[in-house]
């Protein structure tokens, strides 16, 4: 029980990606867009769960596409890097 407690009050688990991964495979983002879009006020990128979400979609796009643990260490690149989930 005091452990719950303790998770209860810190907001989301880490992402489980690796960050310096994610940092690497998002040098290929920058050829599409800037940073600029991860911290305007009005994004529409809420949560953890609607990054990946957004990141899995945009890696769609990809020839070929994003695999899973690519999006995982992409959002936790962009988590730790920009929205701080």
């Amino acid at each position: 029980v005091g452990a719950a407690l303790l998770l209860a009050g810190c907001g989301e688990p880490p992402a489980r990606g690796d960050a310096a991964r994610g940092a690497k495979l998002h040098e290929v983002c920058l050829d599409c867009h800037g940073t600029g879009l991860y911290t305007k006020p009005d994004r529409k990128i809420k949560s953890r769960d609607a990054l990946r979400q957004e990141t899995a979609r945009w890696g769609d796009y990809y020839n070929p596409a994003l695999s899973k643990q690519d999006v995982d260490d992409l959002v936790a690149y962009l988590d730790k890097e920009f929205y701080k989930f």
